[in-house]
């Protein structure tokens, strides 16, 4: 469903720019704000714009960065190398986003979001892909936005409080980046 006026008035001075190629709200805060905008392929003027899900919360965006800071990634990363399982999950993610981006239009690229399937190169766009598709879709977002609620104490105002916890996925700030327990 198209976003509304008012919906992209609000993620207009979220971003202190009008969005670019909006196609919808993907994800709504509990506290009511537009967090996730689904966006198109190629935007008015012609250019590809490959990012499906685009964050666009403040309180997101900015700790999303303080995780990226805190080598998060890094972390991720090496654990993409061991195990076989998150290769598998991180693989299913990564054609489920083409399968989605290539409906809207098709770019010619096998090139996804984030550095699927190979790489962990943006939180940001994992952590808007599992907000946007749900906590089962990408593990590695999953535990992003899990972290993001833990270390930001963001659960419940910009991140549902149903969320998975670090508990339940069974990892630790301390674990996960220097410096954020």
């Amino acid at each position: 469903m198209q976003p509304t006026q008012e919906q992209l008035d609000i993620v207009a001075e979220q971003l202190g720019r009008v969005p670019r190629g909006a196609l919808e709200v993907s994800y709504t805060t509990p506290d009511g704000q537009p967090a996730v905008i689904k966006t198109a392929p190629k935007l008015d003027d012609g250019t590809p714009f490959p990012t499906l899900y685009y964050l666009t919360d403040p309180r997101l965006t900015a700790e999303a960065s303080r995780l990226e800071a805190a080598q998060v990634m890094k972390w991720m990363e090496a654990r993409l190398a061991d195990s076989e399982e998150l290769q598998r999950d991180y693989q299913s993610a990564h054609k489920h986003y083409l399968t989605e981006r290539n409906e809207i239009e098709d770019l010619g690229t096998e090139f996804s979001g984030g550095g699927m399937p190979e790489r962990v190169k943006c939180l940001h766009v994992l952590i808007a892909y599992a907000l946007a598709e749900g906590p089962e879709r990408v593990r590695f977002g999953t535990e992003g936005v899990a972290l993001a609620a833990e270390h930001g104490n963001l659960r419940g105002t910009a991140i549902p409080a149903d969320w998975p916890t670090l508990n339940d996925l069974a990892i630790t700030l301390e674990e996960a980046g220097e410096g954020l327990a």
